[in-house]
């Protein structure tokens, strides 16, 4: 019997990650829920991160924001195109149903104190990764990316710094910071 990340990877093969989310995005469960909720919990109390309002971007369905909550988070914001129906039924909130281009094309209108996106921007095309990021960098002062690859590599002429970086049980976060708000 496959793992069950080794059966994500195989609906990739087969219909291609967005198709497969468009299909199957209304039952979507992620099979590595625990790591996440361990890797975030070490995340925000390793680093200073302000949680006053956080966009949980990629939202799934509510693996995060369910993880946030646990550790007393209040205000978060879904946002999702394809598991917005999932996210619905395990958290009781809205997703937002924008897709990574219509947030690089300025679908967002508010101002979050943390993005963290997990297990999703590697997903993106690396043609539209720069304006994703850089886009992203102007509504929030801090991005954490939950991954289970060294992807994406997120760089500076993007709008986002490193600030640091931790691997529990072979998921990646990465800590950056947002330079448009460097001086703010």
């Amino acid at each position: 019997m496959p793992k069950q990340d080794d059966a994500i990877r195989k609906q990739y093969e087969t219909h291609g990650a967005q198709s497969y989310y468009e299909q199957f995005g209304a039952t979507y469960r992620n099979p590595h829920e625990p790591i996440i909720a361990d890797v975030l919990a070490y995340a925000l109390a390793t680093w200073p991160l302000d949680t006053t309002h956080v966009l949980d971007l990629a939202c799934g369905s509510g693996e995060v924001t369910l993880a946030l909550r646990a550790q007393g988070v209040t205000q978060i914001t879904g946002v999702d195109p394809y598991t917005g129906d999932a996210y619905t039924e395990r958290t009781g909130q809205i997703a937002l149903p924008y897709r990574f281009e219509e947030i690089a094309s300025g679908a967002l209108t508010e101002t979050y104190s943390l993005i963290v996106c997990s297990f999703a921007m590697h997903l993106v095309e690396e043609s539209r990764l720069p304006t994703l990021c850089y886009t992203l960098a102007s509504h929030a002062p801090d991005l954490v990316i939950l991954t289970p690859h060294k992807r994406p590599q997120i760089k500076a002429v993007w709008g986002w710094q490193l600030r640091g970086e931790t691997v529990i049980d072979r998921v990646r976060a990465r800590w950056y910071y947002s330079l448009q708000f460097i001086n703010e």
